[in-house]
C-alpha cells in the first residue's frame, strides 16, 4: 500500500484500488481484485492516491 506521509499527500498510488464517477456524480472506490465496491464519496471530491477507471 502507498505510504501516507502525514503532509496531505501519499508517496505512490494505493495498490489494488480504482475509482470511477457514478451516474449520481459521486466517486466510488472499487477493489481491483474482486471488483466489489468499497466506498463512496459524498462530498464530490475524488479519493486521494487511487487511480481512475476510464
Amino acid at each position: 500500500m502507498a505510504k501516507n506521509t502525514g503532509q496531505g499527500y501519499r508517496k505512490g498510488a494505493v495498490d489494488n484500488r480504482s475509482q470511477f464517477q457514478a451516474p449520481n456524480g459521486n466517486w466510488v472506490k472499487r477493489n481491483a481484485d474482486t471488483g466489489r465496491f468499497m466506498d463512496q464519496k459524498t462530498t464530490g471530491d475524488k479519493f486521494k492516491g487511487v487511480r481512475r477507471e476510464k
